[in-house]
């Protein structure tokens, strides 16, 4: 089974590296092939240029392997911490440049991109692992929680993926070294639930 690990986190000594280390971590005891791109780490250009626009446009060898990766993909676990109530600019543009027609969603015949796309994922299901500096709560009655729209509803549900779990970890700014422990054995043990044997 093949899932495909996204990180998006500036500094290496992030506890988002530290959590997609442990989905990794848990990922490989499951016998699991792991693809991870650390998007700062490698340099992803976000920017979406016209030339990509097309479905049938020809892609760079970086953005192809991402493609294909994306498309054959059992799973997905995404990290990310909050940024504005969004994910930050490089993994925008990775799900606007990867995420792409023809690899993740299609038009029926006969939609000329005005209906309701078919999802062509071959992915079950997707873990988001996020971190936040505002209270759970305070996310929820004030913002909405914006993250659970944008990877629920307005990317893998609409992709074809229905099965997506997702867990904020908050307040960072106050977390103790232990609180952390904590979080990463939970980080990893919904991994492995997930994408575990009984899934």
């Amino acid at each position: 089974m093949a899932i495909s690990v996204i990180l998006a986190h500036p500094d290496p000594g992030s506890f988002n590296h530290a959590l997609a280390r442990a989905a990794c971590d848990a990922l490989a005891g499951l016998g699991c092939t792991v693809c991870f791109h650390d998007l700062y780490g490698e340099g992803f250009d976000p920017r979406l240029p016209a030339a990509e626009l097309g479905r049938n446009a020809r892609l760079d060898p970086v953005l192809a392997r991402h493609c294909d990766e994306a498309a054959a993909a059992h799973g997905f676990v995404i990290v990310h911490p909050n940024w504005w109530g969004m994910p930050p600019a490089v993994l925008t543009g990775w799900v606007d440049r990867v995420l792409r027609p023809g690899v993740a969603y299609e038009f029926i015949d006969g939609d000329g991109g005005e209906g309701v796309p078919r999802g062509l994922l071959a992915a079950k299901a997707a873990v988001i692992l996020n971190t936040s500096n505002t209270a759970a709560e305070r996310e929820t009655r004030v913002f909405g929680d914006p993250l659970e729209r944008i990877w629920k509803d307005c990317i893998f549900d609409l992709c074809g993926v229905s099965d997506v779990r997702r867990r904020m970890f908050e307040t960072m700014v106050t977390s103790t070294p232990a609180l952390r422990q904590d979080w990463l054995n939970e980080a990893a043990a919904l991994v492995a639930q997930t994408f575990g044997p009984a899934a």
